[in-house]
């Protein structure tokens, strides 16, 4: 009768794994299972120094950068402009001038926010 399986090759009694050292082939199936089973987890790039409380996303587009900034810029001039009008004399005069830098920071900004490619 033909058979449709061949006998399987005779083996030597002890397994082939006896030779190995158990403690390398355990590390090497860690390794392996970890490789295919376990997520990497994402490092981060840089840690921000201590004292830094607030920092930018890096994928912010230049446009909505300039937006904020342009934002921020107003409402400094407006904070400023309220407090200038209730002083007088040298520190009138000091923060006039703050609000003039402010005033034209925001020009700049507005002017850069113009030429920006919107998306």
């Amino acid at each position: 009768m033909f058979k449709v399986t061949p006998n399987p090759p005779e083996s030597d009694p002890s397994s082939s794994y006896s030779s190995l050292d158990p403690e390398k082939f355990h590390e090497a199936t860690e390794r392996a299972l970890d490789y295919y089973l376990k997520p990497q987890q994402a490092k981060p790039k840089e840690e921000p120094p201590a004292d830094q409380l607030f920092t930018v996303v890096e994928s912010i587009d230049a446009e909505s950068l300039l937006a904020n900034l342009s934002e921020n810029l107003a409402s400094a001039n407006a904070m400023i402009s309220d407090l200038a009008f209730d002083l007088e004399g040298s520190r009138r005069h000091v923060a006039m001038g703050i609000q003039q830098v402010i005033e034209v920071s925001e020009l700049l900004a507005n002017r850069a926010l113009a030429i920006v490619d919107p998306r």
